[in-house]
Order: structure tokens, then C-alpha cells, then sequence
């Protein structure tokens, strides 16, 4: 499972085509030569060994790729001498041809390489930025278990215009969930503004109401700071969720965001959002107001938050994704699990794989554990005097 803040190691179909890249070389070699020793003296096929040199580079070093053609010359050399008549002119035009490939590939693997460190340095970068912008969630916060899936759309990226937030404070948990409008480092730069305007003021709100607010406050200040970035151009979608620690409820406020989705058992509904709020960076549009939804969440409910990644997915026939008939398919799954059901499920169903941010986030409320029955005290034979 995808989860933000955290390098997903080389799986084992990438670490064996690394290996068989790596063996290209010497298996193109030895089939030449083969080919050359158990055929007549007409068919030549020596002259395919410059085949291994010039895939040495695709997966080795600038030694090895030297190492490798200088190998090649000397299986060259043999199957010269291995014949009846000796070939010197035609020997050593071969061996000019090999080197001057050889020198040719040599090159590419040394641009190959440096490109491949410059690759890892920014992806090291990438994820030292990620742990700052989007920190990755713990497991559980107060009473409340968190699953993440995070996937950006662009490749290789760590980071995109979806975001998220889950903090403890005093009597609660509150969580954000949002979707910054566009790709690109222009919607990874309006997250991070929300976020850091989310984590200075999520401790002193007094409601959601008010963190909305800052949220709008926080970008136009931003913007007012800097004209010309284009996160003063850009509107975010935003789910703001608080779980008090002493109600067995959850309040909600959407800024234009999609309905999350409460499950209990297999029955799943969305909250039902009678007057939700304009996108954050668009209150200036139209008169704002922030309307708070209460609604139960006890032991044993699911909450899934979600980015519209997720439910605006489409097959081949244009249908959008059935988050909600698959929620209840998973009802009986454990919580850990379901980001990654998730994930290969939405993967499997859109026409071509995930094209858009993917955040989706799964609160839990576990069961109450059941005490056992007080032990009572058996009261003490009274003895006749």
C-alpha cells in the first residue's frame, strides 16, 4: 500500500529485470560464439558481438561496461584464431569496431550514471520534503484508528495537490482532507499553505467554523505576500473532522468537498451536508457561511474520507467508481487492510490505471473490549452460636 512518508522498497519483478539486464551482456556472448563455433565456416557470426558492449551500458558501470568489451574482443580474438585460415586484416578491423563501440557505450553508461545519482538526489529531496509537508499519520490518535492511502498522479512523484492532517488536541482528534484544484508544484504549493495555516491554528480554534476560516485567511495572506504565485489562483476542496473524546460522535464541515462515507456493518452512507461551504480561496464569491454536521460514530463505525481521485474514477463505459458497493463488500475486512484493497481495486477499474491524486483516509472507532464480570465476593457461612 502506497503510504505517504515512506520509500516503497524495489519489489521483486524490478530487482529481476534488473538482474537480467545485467546478464544481457554475457548471454548475447556466449550465443554468438556458439552460433559461430557449431556452424560452418561461411555463416559468420562474430560479428555480432558488439551487441554485449553496447548492452553493457544500459545496466553497468563505465568499468564494467569497459571490462565487458574488452572481454568482447577477446572472444573476438578466439574465434578468429579458431579457424583454419588466419584473418589478421579482418581481425583487426573487427577489434577497431568493437573498441570504437565499446568507447561509444562507455560514454553512454557515464551519462546514464550521473543521471541516475542526480535522480536519486532529488528523490531524496522529494522525500525530506513530503515528511515536511505531509507528515505521515501514526496508527492511532486518542481512540481513533487512521489507514492512509496516498498516490500522486504524476510519476515517480511523492507529493501532489491532495493533503492531509489528523491532530490530538485537547478533548479530540480534528482531521483535514483536501484537494487543491490543478496538478503540478503549484497545487503542491497551495497544500502546503493550507496545511501549515491548518497546524498553526487547529490548537486554539474553538470550532471548525473558525479553523475554516483561517484556512481562507491563510491563503490570502499568502497570496497577498507573494501576486505572482499561482497559489493565490487556486481554490481547494477541504473535509474538516472533529472527534470529541467524551461523545460518541463526529462533527463535519465541508468546504465543497466530497461526502465522506460512515460505515456501520455493512450499511454505508454518505453525510448529508444540508448547506456546505464554498472551496476555500473562493468565499469571496458569494456570502460564506459555515454550517457544522453532527452525526453518531460509535464503537465499531468506519469513517472513509476521500478526494474525488477516488470516486470520480471511470471504467471503459464512463462509469464512476462504486466506492460505496465496495465499502460494504469490505465490511467484514480488517480497517489495515482496506487502503490497499482500495488502491488495486480503483488501479484495476480506471481505463488507464489512476490518473489523478488519490487521497483517501479510513477512521476507526473500535469496539468497546468487553470486561468481564465482576467476580462476587461469596458472603462469609454464619455459625450458629
Amino acid at each position: 500500500m502506497p503510504d505517504a512518508g515512506h520509500r516503497r522498497p524495489p519489489g521483486k519483478a524490478e530487482r529481476t529485470q534488473f538482474n537480467l539486464g545485467r546478464a544481457l551482456p554475457f548471454l548475447a556472448l556466449a550465443l554468438t560464439a556458439l552460433a559461430d563455433v557449431f556452424t560452418p565456416d561461411q555463416e559468420r557470426f562474430e560479428r555480432l558481438l558488439v551487441a554485449a558492449p553496447a548492452l553493457a551500458a544500459v545496466t553497468w558501470s563505465v568499468r564494467g561496461t569497459i571490462g565487458i568489451g574488452l572481454l568482447t574482443m577477446g572472444v573476438r580474438g578466439l574465434l578468429t584464431f579458431g579457424r583454419d585460415e588466419a584473418l589478421i586484416p579482418e581481425l583487426l578491423a573487427s577489434e577497431v569496431v568493437i573498441a570504437l563501440v565499446t568507447a561509444a557505450a562507455a560514454w553512454v553508461s557515464m551519462v546514464r550514471t550521473r543521471y541516475e545519482q542526480d535522480l536519486r538526489e532529488v528523490t531524496a529531496v522529494a522525500e525530506v520534503v513530503q515528511r515536511v509537508v505531509l507528515r505521515p499519520l501514526p496508527d492511532r490518535l486518542g481512540r481513533f484508528d487512521l489507514h492512509l492511502l496516498y498516490v500522486a498522479a504524476a510519476a515517480k512523484a511523492r507529493i501532489g495537490g491532495d493533503f492531509y492532517e489528523a491532530v490530538r488536541v485537547p478533548g479530540a482528534v480534528r482531521i483535514m482532507l483536501g484537494d487543491v484544484q490543478g496538478k503540478g508544484l503549484g497545487a503542491v504549493e497551495t497544500a502546503s499553505v493550507l496545511l501549515g495555516a491548518f497546524r498553526a491554528t487547529v490548537n486554539q480554534a474553538p470550532d471548525l467554523a473558525a479553523l475554516a476560516d483561517t484556512l481562507d485567511e491563510g491563503l490570502a495572506r499568502y497570496g497577498g505576500w507573494d501576486p505572482d504565485s499561482d497559489a493565490a489562483e487556486r481554490f481547494a476542496t477541504v473535509v474538516l473532522v472533529e472527534l470529541p473524546d467524551d461523545q460518541d460522535i463526529a462533527r463535519l464541515l465541508s468546504c465543497g468537498h466530497p461526502a465522506p462515507l460512515i460505515q456501520r456493518g455493512s450499511e454505508v452512507t454518505p453525510v448529508d451536508f444540508t448547506d456546505p461551504s464554498l472551496p476555500v480561496n473562493l468565499a469571496g464569491l458569494a456570502e460564506n457561511h459555515h454550517r457544522i454536521e453532527e452525526v453518531p460514530f460509535g464503537p465499531g463505525d468506519r469513517m472513509l474520507l476521500f478526494t474525488d481521485g477516488v470516486s470520480e474514477t471511470r471504467d471503459r463505459a464512463g462509469a464512476f467508481y462504486p466506492l460505496e458497493t465496495r465499502l460494504r463488500g469490505w465490511a467484514r475486512d480488517p480497517g489495515a487492510e482496506l487502503p490497499g484493497l482500495l488502491h488495486r481495486d480503483l488501479a484495476a477499474y480506471g481505463v488507464d490505471g489512476l490518473d489523478d491524486d488519490v487521497a483517501a483516509l479510513l477512521v476507526v472507532r473500535p469496539p468497546e473490549p468487553v470486561r468481564p464480570p465482576e467476580l462476587v465476593r461469596p458472603s462469609e457461612p454464619v455459625h450458629p452460636a
